[in-house]
């Protein structure tokens, strides 16, 4: 396993490499030098990755909580309220994850520029505000929580929206990072959607202006320079699973999902 995992690491590495060795000895895989950073300044200053930057984090955090407040009410619903026909509604609402999302981009941009969304932030959010996936964690996790603890809150006088939030809530946070981590590196790196819904630079996130640096003419041959953005947009991803991997793991072993 240690073989295979330097394996797959080697594109990574050499990535990394490039990004801090000077752009004369970018293709010599020999060349050892002291690390710069001239690459990285070169490429602030050639494309707006601030702007960029900017664009993924509100994407990317407020799909995240419009997603946490929808997976938590359906996940309860599903998991807690015996209403005619649930069981039938929630293989209906699974069906969703067989579904590949390219599939629903033309129905979706349709749908967008009706209500006169495209080229903007919003547009790119709101199609993935429901999650099949994150009510299927949340629901397995509620039905793991003793019913007792709900059933006290609700003597003590607790009203439905109290308990979620009072017991469900902090009890679900194994779940919401579980989630949260696969959620935010989806959108993260989303591509082929906002690819479509956006025309301006102003609303490019990072994973579209890497794309349109890399292809750039100035850009194409210059690898340093490549490597140096495609590190400014993978490292908060890297130094989020390097510090938080151990509660992924125990996230998801909490919440009994493979």
């Amino acid at each position: 396993m240690s073989v295979l995992l330097l394996v797959n690491m080697i594109p990574l590495l050499w990535v990394i490499r490039t990004a801090f060795i000077p752009q004369n000895l970018a293709l010599d895989l020999t060349a050892v030098a002291m690390p710069v950073l001239d690459n990285f300044k070169r490429v602030l200053e050639a494309a707006p990755f601030g702007k960029y930057y900017g664009n993924t984090l509100i994407i990317t955090l407020g799909v995240l909580a419009a997603q946490f407040v929808m997976i938590t009410l359906a996940g309860y619903a599903f998991a807690r309220i015996d209403f005619y026909g649930s069981k039938l509604l929630f293989v209906i609402f699974l069906s969703q994850m067989m579904i590949a999302p390219e599939v629903l981009i033309l129905p979706n941009y349709t749908m967008m520029a009706k209500w006169g969304l495209t080229d903007s932030k919003i547009g790119i959010m709101l199609p993935f505000f429901a999650s099949a996936m994150g009510t299927l964690i949340v629901r397995q996790t509620v039905k793991t929580i003793p019913y007792e603890l709900e059933e006290a809150a609700k003597v003590d006088g607790a009203n439905l929206f109290q308990i979620l939030w009072r017991v469900y809530v902090p009890l679900l946070k194994p779940a919401y990072i579980s989630f949260g981590m696969i959620s935010a590196s989806f959108q993260w790196n989303n591509f082929l959607w906002p690819l479509v819904m956006t025309d301006s630079v102003e609303k490019r996130p990072l994973s579209l202006g890497l794309a349109m640096f890399a292809m750039s003419y100035e850009t194409g041959a210059q690898w340093s320079d490549v490597s140096a953005a495609t590190v400014l947009v993978c490292a908060p991803l890297l130094i989020l699973f390097v510090l938080f991997q151990k509660q992924f793991m125990e996230s998801f072993m909490h919440s009994g999902i493979k």
